[in-house]
């Protein structure tokens, strides 16, 4: 073989003229003649082998260059056959490689085989890639859903061949091809080929589906290959930054690639290489659109989770994106920096420069907390959450990114907000402190221990500091200096010999009156200071001195040897084994030491007890982090997005089962949202009760029965009657589910009640009531136990708990709910049973008891007789007549003190009969309330039970007759379709039943035979005289009594209205007033047209002096006006005052209000001029700081343009009216609170005459003033034009005065103007009126043809017919009229109507 194959740079260039030996393809054969050729190629296949592509190419190449025009099948066999030259390399190669007797002509065949075969796969993979992307964008399915072409016909299986041509790739790469070229050096061409290839495959849209990783792993593992053992590390770092700008959804690919080149197959420079071509992107490239950021940021995020201990030697050219102006880069730098120290900076096995690393990672993630853009604010947050899920987060830092993490509670954005919560939540979930974390419970502890360490730490530094060097390491440090001293001592010079005897003279004195003893510890002294020569001359001395002293006894021979042993002994003390001599020696620093084991030990114990209390302080830290978070996402729980409402839900749970202070009121706040409408919210609690309550630990089913009911106890003592409610709902559920704790749980639960187990009042009420929740998923609990309840709670000892006996009504009166629900007949008690007894019974009795609780009792008791009873009126009305004979037997026995019920309504009595009086009063009190029971109860029963009783009994009559009249006229079928479909069909017999209901509301409860007449005339005396019957109780049972005989018929409440409005406006007891408001409430619903000349009474007690009833009021007035029984009218003024309320929960009910009014259509709107007339009237005097507050609140619901343009022209004509310069400055505030638009503008120029004489006050140009700069922000240069000349209008008129500055505007328009007439024109002299009346109609007609009336061409004519004619003579005629009516001094100033005559009229 004479020629070498070069892989061409472009395919068409194997058809020119090469170089010298250079191939050259000689045939292009036309796509006809391709199959017989392809025939061919499969013969020389199977006889040559893969060497056969040296005959052939041309075939092969000749099928690329026809790729768009010739046959699916063609390219389908084409791609097999070279699939299987390249397999059959891979096979023949590893033997001729290995073989060394091979010559340069076999070398070229088999490296131009190797290169023809690649080179035709890889371009025709190239071209099928190609036609596949091309064919699946045709064939996508379209925005109807509608499919397109199955890819049957002729269209290559290409997903599932593309595996198998890069299986061939990877099976030839991975021998050692590279000897098969000189010198082992393989063309660059040749490996580009298949690089291209392989990018090319990895830019289809889908390589990042599931269903296309095979694909994507045998590409990665090919470019592995080739990075390895071809050099294309360079190529393939370019080409990954290349991808990644490109193609977005190449990220997480792109991650998988690198960690598989830098792992599987050790080429870890890769890594940095791709993230060095990263970092070096500029930041204004980074900030435009199309960059590749997203891709580069996902990419960066992914390896960081698959290699993050590759990455940490490249984060500092990462750390500089920090800075940067993209978001996504900022978020994926700190994202890498979390994974980093999640998975390799962790643990307490870090050396320092680990720590180092750390600490400087969290430092600068930290930073970007408070970033500027949300997103990444909140995921950083995400970051520390995994970082303390991995319990990564060092010790020291927890209370710093706490206070963070509450801080990032008040972000305002939605997501910050849902990702702090997410990581308090974890912060509590793995705190390293303790699984309770309560401030309360840790500070007593603390302060304990506290004590405990400052004792400890006085009585260490009361003893006196030691050193802490050995005896023996001085003695070594001394020894060789002593030694020298010795020697010099014991062999003195002459000069020496007299210094000797002078110190010898010294010593004498010393040691005159000295012992043994005592010359030891001189010497020990002497060498403790130094003082070396003194020491070993006194040493010698001393045996002179002492012969027969041990201490001494070795000097018998003095030499320097027995010398520095006697030193040493002294100094050091014994050797461990003398043991004969220890009590004989002096102190030294040895002994010295003994104590040193013992001043270790309390050092330890010290530290010990400084770490203890450190702990109880961080622990009592971050506990009172927790309660100041949960004191925020608290109030998160109402919020009106769901997703923080859920991660709020999720968070009280994590608190409850930490046992956090206050963890509990979260958890019963969010209780109410069971009946959140949002299905998500409702779910989220629904499964927080059952995962804190309904899913109980426990060794048994016994104890986890227990445990349950222990659980719902705690959460129901004290608990108000809403939180039982929703509670209700949640167990109601939890018996419906069908558990198998259900019958355990009722059990414990029924000894509970009984006291079979010892249990508080508290929790057996608690059990009664969760017995109730029970019932109502089934009835049998209850139904079947009514013998046992009335026993227990109703029997003989009723009257020492009222408490139990109402819950266990209550309890009885959830069967009565469940069976009201089905539609056949009602299910009722006979008169006799048991429990009617017991209830009568104990209802009498406790009217003549002082029992607080009887009340509650009472009322629960009377509701029962009327749902279960079969004639409940009788039984009613035995039970009063049995109370009132008990009360007269009650006054009867106290004598002369009160004789009868008469001498108490009379007059006077003596202050001696007080106590009388007061038992007297309380009993009273209690018949009455009990006699407005029965009254209220027995009108619900004949609107409610008996009319629903008579409708089922009409029904069925009707089915029966229906079934009995078989034959009916065609005649009467279709009247009876006609009244069907009128809606006539029944109205007469429903309308008959209603009236018979009123009627005997109205003539027989009240009648004078009836029992229920006889306490009315004694309600209202006591009402009527507050002075007289002034006992509190009194008279508020005779106030809530009377209005609940005013429910029984329209003639008892019109006759009594008054009482009742003079009361709640008289009485000094508050609780009177606010009851009087709930019943005048309920009257209103009843009878509206009653109560509403009234209404502006109820209004009134929104400015009452007690808190308790301006609560009463305006949540009484709100349900009112929502429900549109009462019409909205300027008092709505009054429920404004109260958004400035100092009660907290009453201006946040205010607030409630006006969010709700604000829903409907244009309420708001209508009533803001009176409101800013009510508020701004002198005689309220309301100052300016309050009312620019409510203003703000209120001027936030203007959000229509037209709404904004009305409002700006009623305003303007209010300054006609207001007479203040004060209502002029609220006025003109007002106008600056409006969300000024070009429209709002033309109508605020328009109205130039209503404001221009009062702009000289500072107070009305300076709002003015800045609704000017305000419109100026962001305006286009028209409107700028125009905002600014009238900002110089309104300077001028302000600096210099209206006549200084308008006469010469009016010169100048009639020079321009002629003899035109203009709207704008002086004031006429026919009077004030006429002015006002010719002000505003031009403004009103505008709407319709401003040209008209501005700047009128037609003619004269028309245009004076235009503006004279239509707004003057009527005008005229009725602004007399209104002159006339109106009042001076009106106390409410209200806009002047300028719609017709009827309006100002009907006002």
């Amino acid at each position: 073989m004479s020629w070498d194959f070069f892989v061409p740079v472009c395919v068409g260039d194997l058809v020119k003229t090469g170089g010298t030996n250079q191939y050259v393809v000689q045939d292009v054969v036309s796509p006809k003649q391709l199959p017989s050729l392809i025939n061919r190629f499969k013969a020389a296949l199977r006889g040559q082998g893969p060497l056969c592509i040296l005959e052939h190419f041309d075939t092969g190449y000749s099928v690329l260059q026809h790729c768009k025009s010739v046959d699916m099948v063609v390219k389908e066999d084409t791609l097999e056959l070279l699939v299987q030259v390249v397999s059959g390399l891979s096979v023949s190669l590893p033997a001729f490689l290995l073989s060394t007797s091979f010559s340069a002509q076999d070398r070229k065949e088999q490296l131009n085989a190797v290169k023809m075969g690649v080179f035709l796969l890889c371009k025709l993979t190239e071209n099928l890639e190609s036609d596949s992307n091309r064919q699946s964008i045709v064939t996508a399915p379209s925005k109807g859903g509608k499919k397109g072409k199955a890819p049957g016909e002729g269209r290559l299986q290409w997903d599932s061949e593309r595996e198998t041509v890069l299986l061939a790739l990877i099976q030839l790469f991975q021998l050692d091809i590279r000897s098969l070229w000189s010198l082992s050096l393989v063309d660059e061409e040749f490996i580009s080929c298949v690089t291209c290839c392989c990018y090319k495959l990895l830019e289809n849209p889908t390589i990042s589906h599931v269903k296309s990783k095979p694909s994507r792993d045998a590409i990665i593992h090919l470019l592995g290959v080739l990075i390895k053992k071809y050099n294309h590390l360079l190529g393939a770092s370019v080409k990954v930054i290349q991808l990644l700008q490109h193609f977005e959804q190449l990220g997480s690919v792109c991650a998988q690639a690198v960690s598989v080149w830098s792992t599987e197959y050790g080429v870890k420079a890769v890594v940095g290489e791709v993230i060095r071509e990263i970092g070096q992107k500029s930041r204004e490239e980074l900030a435009r659109e199309g960059s590749g950021v997203k891709a580069f940021s996902s990419f960066l995020s992914e390896l960081s989770t698959i290699v993050p201990d590759v990455m940490i030697p490249n984060v500092s050219v990462l750390i500089t994106h920090l800075e940067g102006e993209s978001p996504s880069m900022r978020v994926a730098v700190c994202e890498v920096l979390g994974e980093i120290l999640v998975r390799v900076l962790s643990g307490d096995g870090l050396d320092e420069s680990g720590k180092a690393d750390r600490d400087r990672f969290m430092d600068t993630i930290q930073e970007h907390l408070h970033d500027t853009n949300s997103h990444v604010r909140a995921r950083v947050l995400q970051v520390y959450a995994r970082v303390v899920n991995s319990k990564a987060l060092p010790l020291c830092r927890y209370s710093e990114v706490m206070g963070l993490a509450v801080g990032r509670l008040m972000d305002k954005s939605i997501n910050v907000v849902k990702s702090a919560i997410q990581l308090l939540a974890a912060f509590i979930a793995h705190n390293p402190y303790s699984c309770k974390l309560s401030s309360a419970d840790l500070k007593k502890p603390l302060e304990k221990e506290t004590a405990k360490l400052k004792e400890m730490t006085e009585k260490l530094q009361g003893q006196a500091p030691v050193a802490v060097i050995r005896a023996s390491e001085l003695w070594a440090a001394m020894e060789p200096e002593l030694l020298v001293t010795a020697r010099a001592v014991l062999e003195p010079s002459s000069e020496r010999e007299e210094e000797e005897e002078e110190e010898e003279e010294r010593e004498e004195e010393v040691q005159e009156d000295q012992d043994d003893r005592a010359t030891a510890l001189q010497i020990a002294q002497f060498l403790r200071v130094n003082k070396y020569r003194n020491a070993v001359r006194l040493c010698v001395r001393a045996h002179s001195l002492f012969p027969e002293s041990p201490l001494f006894s070795s000097l018998a021979h003095v030499s320097t040897e027995t010398v520095m042993e006697t030193l040493a002994l002294l100094f050091k003390g014994p050797d461990v084994d003398t043991s004969e001599q220890p009590q004989s020696l002096p102190p030294t620093p040895q002994k010295e030491g003994a104590q040193e084991g013992e001043r270790e030990g309390a050092e330890g114990e010290l530290k010990k007890q400084e770490m203890l209390v450190q702990y109880l302080r961080d622990t009592e830290s971050f506990s009172l982090q927790v309660e100041k978070a949960i004191a925020v996402i608290n109030t998160m729980l109402y919020w009106k997005t769901t997703t923080v409402v859920q991660e709020a839900v999720e968070f009280c749970v994590t608190v409850c089962e930490f046992s956090v202070a206050n963890s509990l009121t979260g958890v019963r706040k969010m209780l109410p949202l069971v009946w959140s409408t949002d299905a998500a919210i409702k779910d989220a609690v629904v499964q927080a009760y059952r995962r804190l309550y309904l899913n109980p630990q426990g060794d048994s089913t016994r104890a986890k029965a227990q445990t349950l009911v222990d659980s719902l106890s705690e959460l129901m003592v004290d608990a108000p009657l809403g939180t039982v409610q929703c509670l209700e709902e949640i167990v109601q559920e939890f018996f419906s589910g069908g558990s198998v704790l259900q019958s355990t749980v009722v059990q414990v639960l029924w000894e509970r009640f009984t006291g079979k187990r010892e249990a508080s009042g508290l929790h057996r009420r608690a059990a009664v009531l969760l017995l109730g929740m029970a019932a109502r998923a089934e009835k049998e609990v209850v139904l079947s136990n009514l013998d046992t309840l009335c026993s227990v709670a109703l029997g003989e000892k009723v009257t020492e708990d009222f408490l139990l006996a109402r819950d266990t009504v209550i309890t009885i009166s959830s069967i009565t709910d469940h069976v009201r629900q089905s539609k056949g007949a009602p299910f009722r008690l006979p008169q006799d049973h048991q429990l009617f007894s017991c209830l009568t019974q104990a209802v009498a009795e406790g009217v003549v008891m002082t029992d607080p609780h009887w009340q509650s009792f009472m009322e629960q008791a009377v509701r029962l007789l009327y749902f279960l009873s079969e004639s409940p009126d009788q039984l009613c009305s035995r039970l009063l007549q049995r109370s009132a004979r008990l009360l007269l037997d009650q006054i009867a026995e106290g004598g002369e003190t009160n004789k009868d019920v008469g001498q108490l309504q009379g007059g006077s009595q003596d202050s001696q009969e007080d106590q009388g009086e007061q038992v007297s009063c309380v009993s009273l009190a209690q018949l009455l309330s009990l006699s407005g029971s029965v009254a209220f109860w027995q009108v619900s029963h004949l609107e409610r039970s008996v009319s629903a009783e008579l409708r089922r009994r009409r029904g069925e009559r009707e089915e029966r007759e229906e079934k009995g009249s078989s034959s009916k006229t065609k005649q009467a079928a279709n009247e009876s379709a006609v009244e069907e479909e009128l809606g006539l069909m029944g109205a007469s017999a429903e309308d008959t039943e209603a009236e018979l209901i009123r009627k005997i509301c109205e003539t027989e409860l009240l009648a004078e035979e009836g029992l229920l007449c006889v306490f009315l005339p004694l309600l209202v005396k006591v009402c009527s005289f507050p002075g007289r019957y002034s006992h509190p109780q009194l008279t508020t049972a005779a106030c809530l009594a009377l209005s609940q005989y005013m429910m029984i018929s329209p003639s008892v409440c019109e006759e009594h209205v008054r009482l009742l409005f003079t009361v709640l406006e008289r009485s000094s007891l508050p609780v009177v007033r606010a009851n009087a408001i709930i019943a005048l409430g309920d009257l209103t619903v009843r009878f509206p047209n009653i109560l509403e000349p009234w209404t502006q009474n109820l209004y009134a007690r929104l400015s009452d002096e007690n808190p308790s009833v301006r609560q009463t009021a305006v949540t009484v007035l709100t349900q009112l006006v929502l429900k549109d029984v009462l019409k909205v009218k300027g008092q709505v003024s009054e429920v404004a005052a109260l958004l400035l309320d100092p009660e907290t929960h009453i201006a946040s009910l205010a607030l409630n209000f006006f969010n709700e009014l604000a829903s409907k259509d244009n309420a708001i709107y209508n009533l803001l001029p009176d409101i800013i007339s009510r508020l701004s009237d002198p005689e309220r005097g309301m100052n300016e700081v309050d009312f620019h507050t409510i203003m703000k609140q209120l001027f936030s619901y203007i959000t229509k343009e037209r709404q904004t343009e009305s409002l700006v022209e009623k305003l303007c004509q209010r300054f006609r009216t207001a007479k203040t310069e004060r209502q002029w400055c609220d006025l003109a505030m007002s106008l600056s609170l409006l969300a000024m638009c070009e429209r709002g503008l033309k109508r605020l120029q328009e109205c130039w005459e209503c404001y221009s004489d009062k702009l000289t006050e500072p107070g009305v140009f300076q709002p003015l003033l800045s609704i000017t700069a305000k419109l100026r922000r962001g305006a286009k240069p028209l409107l700028r034009a125009q905002v600014e000349e009238f900002e110089k209008r309104l300077t001028a008129v302000h600096t210099r005065g209206l006549e200084n500055v308008e006469s010469p505007e009016m010169e100048e328009s009639r020079r321009e103007g002629g003899d035109n007439t203009i709207s704008r024109t002086p004031l006429p002299a026919r009077g004030r009126g006429r002015t006002k009346r010719g002000q505003s109609k031009p403004s009103v007609s505008s709407h319709n043809d401003d040209s008209e009336f501005v700047t009128p061409k037609p003619s004269r004519k028309s245009s004076r017919k235009a503006v004279i004619i239509f707004s003057s003579d009527e005008e005229e005629e009725e602004e007399e009229d209104a002159v006339m009516a109106e009042s001076e001094t009106p106390k409410v100033t209200t806009p002047i109507g300028r719609a017709s005559r009827r309006t100002r009229l009907r006002h």
